[in-house]
């Protein structure tokens, strides 16, 4: 697949990127080399989301009051709704508050009327960062939950580590929309070791209970916000949920296959470890594993599965990607692993005490290491084609790249401190703060039916003949005169180019398979793609020219 597309990349000649025109929006496009699809963005400190084309135009959006800002993620569902979170604009006066705080999930549908509502937000607990919709219609949300000094205490935790007086430690339910209530909760402080105070509560060896989360790790000086969970993921084959804990800098997985009083435990559930660790990565000292030299993960966020908008032929299915925030002191990365599973005993297997694995099965780096770099937020997706899509939240910098680390797309959120930046604008780190961008494939269910045309671009003053130029410039060139049409198709194209030419098309999927190999004469070529799955396709013509196609179906 590699091969295919650095050969693809040629024929662009380099010129399809042109540089220092734009300083927000749309910075650079290679239209040939892309996944095809929408942008689903929510920055922060403003209300709405926003769905944008590759060009950078709003093509869809779920407006809010002007008092309400993320908290911190939206997701687009299958019937064209969607289910955000959001909280108050002012904090103040708020007992449980840091970044990412959230409060409330809701859900909208296309048109942007409430279908449900869902509020956690008192003195004692507060939704936050992210949640994880499920198949069947429930939700997952993360939340902070308060602990007293005197239960952190009598749970066993060193009073030098408690200088706000209180613990948050997390707390994951679902939520019922249907039912309008909390269906399954687990708790991280029924889940405690600690090896300080041989008289108070949990008392074990810290190393000898890997399954169990150490009250005495701490990496934020005793502030209340222990853990500051930040991702939240769920696996419907395995029934399992994944949650980032970057203070800790571990993923951890969980059994979902128990009940609210399993999960409270230590057995039940398929895995029969109740609601303990199934699974931690990234920094084996948490449970006074390994070394400082076997940690691999810093302050991430976004690990989740391999699954989203992906078919079931590509090779990375069902591994786990994460971004690296601090991985280096001027540069992050992201990575694909694959965890140690072993579905025949239903679980996940440790190496001399340590969960693995060992090294990443995939490291994303942008080509200059230090334009990706970001202490906290950010977000990585992979795409049908193969490319990584990567947020720099921070900078609300996004970049598409190829896997031999071409970048084919640039988009830098075009907002300052919460309001429209304009085209020649500088921005600045924390400018234009952005927690994930995600890209949808144009052929998903959410779309069928709906009017995507273009309203207008985010940013104000916009170059409006910045991504029309480059649009255009794909078929500019032509030794063939190449065309194909319908365009869209349904089961039948024509392909016309010069008479008298002799002609090599070749055929490919967004994942590099050849579909077909054909030479041809004559002027005209009918191609018969009734028994291709919908979406987007890549003709190469002559070996050099490059031509979309674009299969789509009632």
């Amino acid at each position: 697949m590699k091969k295919i597309i650095v050969t693809l990349s040629f024929c662009l000649l380099g010129s399809l990127m042109i540089f220092g025109q734009n300083t927000v929006g749309l910075l650079s496009y290679k239209p040939a080399l892309s996944s095809e699809g929408y942008n689903l963005i929510y920055p922060h400190n403003q209300p709405n989301v926003y769905l944008l084309n590759s060009c950078g135009e709003v093509v869809h959006e779920w407006t809010d009051d002007v008092d309400f800002r993320p908290g911190n993620t939206a997701y687009l569902q299958k019937d064209g709704s969607i289910i955000k979170t959001q909280r108050p604009a002012s904090v103040a006066g708020d007992v449980i508050w840091a970044g990412g705080g959230g409060g409330t999930v809701e859900a909208f549908d296309w048109d942007n009327n409430l279908l449900w509502s869902f509020t956690m937000n008192d003195e004692l607990q507060r939704l936050h960062h992210d949640i994880a919709p499920m198949p069947n219609g429930n939700v997952l949300m993360i939340a902070w939950e308060l602990k007293t000094k005197a239960e952190a205490i009598a749970a066993g935790r060193d009073t030098a580590l408690l200088s706000q007086d209180v613990l948050w430690p997390e707390k994951i339910i679902e939520y019922s929309p249907a039912a309008d209530a909390i269906v399954w909760e687990w708790h991280a402080w029924d889940h405690l070791v600690q090896d300080f105070d041989d008289t108070k509560l949990n008392f074990g060896v810290v190393a000898d209970n890997s399954q169990l989360i150490d009250l005495n790790y701490d990496t934020s000086d005793g502030r209340s916000d222990w853990h500051h969970a930040n991702s939240l993921d769920y696996n419907e084959e395995l029934d399992q949920i994944l949650i980032s804990i970057p203070t800790f800098s571990e993923i951890w997985i969980i059994d979902h296959s128990t009940t609210t009083e399993q999960a409270r435990g230590h057995t039940g559930g398929k895995s029969n470890r109740g609601g303990d660790l199934m699974y931690r990565f990234g920094n084996p000292l948490a449970y006074q594993a390994g070394t400082i030299d076997d940690q691999q993960l810093f302050y991430q966020h976004d690990a989740h599965w391999v699954d989203d908008y992906l078919p079931n032929t590509f090779p990375h299915l069902g591994k786990i990607a994460v971004f690296n925030n601090r991985v280096g002191v001027d540069f992050s990365s992201a990575h694909v692993l694959i965890p140690p599973w072993n579905m025949y005993k239903w679980r996940y297997d440790q190496n001399m005490g340590v969960w693995g694995p060992n090294d990443f099965d995939l490291n994303f780096q942008h080509p200059v290491p230090t334009k990706l770099h970001s202490t906290g937020l950010s977000s990585v997706q992979l795409l049908p084609n193969g490319n990584s899509l990567i947020c720099s939240g921070r900078y609300g910098y996004t970049f598409e790249m190829t896997p031999a680390n071409e970048i084919v797309w640039e988009y830098k959120t075009p907002i300052i401190a919460g309001a429209l930046a304009s085209q020649g604008d500088s921005l600045v780190i924390n400018n234009n703060l952005t927690f994930r961008l995600q890209r949808i494939p144009l052929t998903d269910d959410a779309f069928v039916g709906r009017d995507l045309s273009p309203l207008r671009y985010l940013e104000l003053n916009p170059n409006e003949k910045f991504c029309p130029s480059i649009i255009a410039s794909i078929g500019e060139v032509s030794q063939y005169d190449f065309k194909i049409y319908p365009n869209p198709a349904d089961d039948m194209v024509v392909m016309e180019w010069n008479d008298g030419m002799r002609v090599d098309i070749e055929v490919f999927d967004l994942l590099g398979r050849k579909m077909e190999n054909v030479t041809a004469s004559g002027g005209r070529k009918y191609l018969d793609v009734s028994s291709y799955d919908p979406g987007i396709y890549l003709l190469r013509i002559g070996g050099m020219e490059i031509r979309k196609l674009m299969i789509a179906r009632e």
